[in-house]
């Protein structure tokens, strides 16, 4: 899917042409987390290019993982997640070349790591550049409250080295702490006071004055010079295979700096899948980067942002958010939008084609979407890769997306849909637990009773015990992309109005089992035909005027 997009986008002129890219995916096997993939990918490079990668500057942008808590980005993957900017539309990936255009021209040979869901917005003095030239690992500091520090890396400053005024400084690190609590963080000495610029950053940002004047330095994006990264390397390929999950925050960040201590390496406590190795390989690392230079560029201008669930991208897309402004996100992109509904600004339609008298609430996000005129659209839903050519009443906070998949020869269609407060990352172990998983504001075992399923193992495609909404078989497979919303709409219907309706003669699949059949090409053939149908029209609007 990757290669397909980047190849399709180096056709189009829309990526730099002089720049390399490659695409590495994890070995088979067990999951080996962010910090193992960031290994194998130094594997990949070194395979591919041999001793030339030794002068190469590197940008690897972790863009793996199911992302649960956004489903639209889980078949296409999240590096490819569309804003509402451009025409044609930009996507996180060129938002994240923009964005880093200046560091590759002061940056020594080395690999820069970043996600591919956040965003980091900046100012530095006219004089000031952030160089990345340094041995050992340089990452970048954010200014932000200590309730968004308890979800983030924090950096541990040496106050010597740092003096909390002006737009940029280089400073040094003297310890890294991974997600820790407030108190930990007031314990080890990274609270600091703000200057007079106190940024607070929206959601969740606290009123209190007296609060709002202690911040923490977060993380977001590190550098590791050449020679860190081939210690790295050497590590890995000298441990064969992992069979654990490694953070490349947690478990590289927390070994770096003089006040480092190996604690941390004991600590399963957030893991996602207990391993027996884990501590093992933690402690291997420590013991190989300790000593290493943790070098931090303290950005006090600068802001993160996340858009990595329903909420955060609803929020950032349409509501007045900041980053709407700094980016200057549009309420329609690269799209075909009748007059009579332009009236609404809180919304975003992103490459999508909508007829004339369809309704879209504000608040809602509407991607690589074809939508007919007697649609309606409630408030703060997401819509994507759907084609709706009946009269239908979507309701508000509905999260709908359409996939593409081939389990025979031919490809068929299938349509998720869920509230977008909904967990698809909750589960239970066992069927009797399923209660507890909350279906568009009902119990599932309520909607399994409307929708004349039997509740048991086989209703589940998880190979493991994890029973939840990922996993549960719900979505009717079609044979059109129209008939599969249909089907997945009056699901959600029933569930709204408490009245049955039957989905036992239909294959239903799990979102996990979308993912592992889907037809990569036939959903970019879909978004290709609308960026086609909208270039046409783009040309007649030139002719006309």
């Amino acid at each position: 899917a990757f290669r397909e997009q980047l190849a399709e986008k180096l056709r189009r002129e829309q990526l730099p042409r002089a720049v390399r890219y490659l695409v590495c995916a994890d070995p088979p096997g067990p999951r080996i987390g962010n910090g193992g993939s960031t290994l194998h990918a130094l594997r990949c490079l070194e395979e591919q290019y041999g001793d030339q990668w030794t002068s190469f500057t590197v940008l690897l942008i972790h863009s793996g993982g199911y992302s649960q808590r956004l489903p639209s980005a889980s078949a296409l993957g999240k590096i490819f997640t569309a804003l509402p900017l451009g025409e044609p539309v930009y996507q996180m990936l060129e938002l994240k070349l923009a964005m880093y255009i200046d560091f590759p021209r002061h940056m020594k040979p080395g690999v820069l790591v970043t996600c591919s869901d956040d965003i980091e917005l900046y100012s530095t003095g006219v004089t000031e550049t952030i160089t990345f030239d340094k041995p050992g690992f340089t990452a970048l500091a954010h200014p932000s409250d200590l309730a968004v520090g308890t979800t983030h890396g924090v950096f541990v400053l040496d106050p010597s080295s740092f003096s909390g005024k002006g737009g940029l400084e280089y400073g040094s690190c003297y310890r890294f702490l991974h997600k820790p609590d407030v108190e930990n963080m007031h314990q080890s000495g990274a609270v600091c006071v703000r200057g007079d610029h106190p940024q607070l950053s929206s959601p969740g940002s606290c009123g209190d004055s007296a609060m709002a004047s202690q911040c923490v330095y977060t993380d977001s994006v590190f550098y590791m010079d050449h020679s860190t990264a081939q210690q790295l390397l050497e590590f890995y390929k000298q441990m064969g295979t992992l069979g654990c999950e490694i953070d490349a925050y947690g478990d590289f960040l927390q070994a770096l700096g003089p006040g480092a201590t190996p604690d941390y390496t004991k600590n399963t406590s957030n893991v996602s899948k207990e391993d027996s190795g884990l501590v093992a390989v933690r402690q291997q690392l420590y013991s190989l980067l300790q000593g290493t230079a943790l070098n931090v560029i303290v950005l006090n201008n600068s802001q993160f942002y996340h858009i990595g669930t329903t909420q955060e991208y609803l929020f950032h897309f349409t509501a007045e958010s900041k980053l709407r402004f700094e980016l200057g996100l549009q309420p329609v992109a690269f799209s075909i939008f009748p007059d009579s509904a332009k009236t609404l600004d809180q919304l975003s339609i992103i490459q999508s084609i909508l007829e004339p008298g369809c309704v879209i609430g504000p608040g809602s996000v509407i991607e690589y979407s074809r939508i007919g005129p007697e649609v309606s659209v409630g408030k703060g839903s997401i819509v994507s890769g759907c084609y709706i050519n009946f009269n239908v009443d979507i309701p508000s906070g509905c999260f709908l997306s359409s996939v593409s998949v081939k389990m025979t020869d031919r490809v068929e269609y299938v349509t998720m849909v869920f509230g977008v407060g909904d967990d698809l990352k909750k589960s239970v172990k066992s069927v009797s637990g399923i209660h507890s998983l909350q279906f568009f504001g009902a119990s599932l075992p309520e909607c399994l009773d409307l929708w004349s399923l039997e509740a048991s193992d086989q209703l589940f495609s998880s190979e493991d015990t994890r029973l939840g909404l990922w996993t549960a078989r719900i979505f009717p497979l079609c044979s059109t992309l129209s008939e599969s919303v249909r089907m997945s709409l009056n699901m959600l219907n029933s569930v709204q109005h408490k009245s049955a309706f039957k989905l036992s003669g239909f294959q239903l699949l799990s979102v996990e089992e979308m993912l592992t059949y889907k037809d990569v090409e036939d959903m970019l053939k879909f978004r290709k035909q609308i960026y086609g149908e909208i270039c046409l029209q783009r040309q007649k609007e030139k002719s006309d005027y």
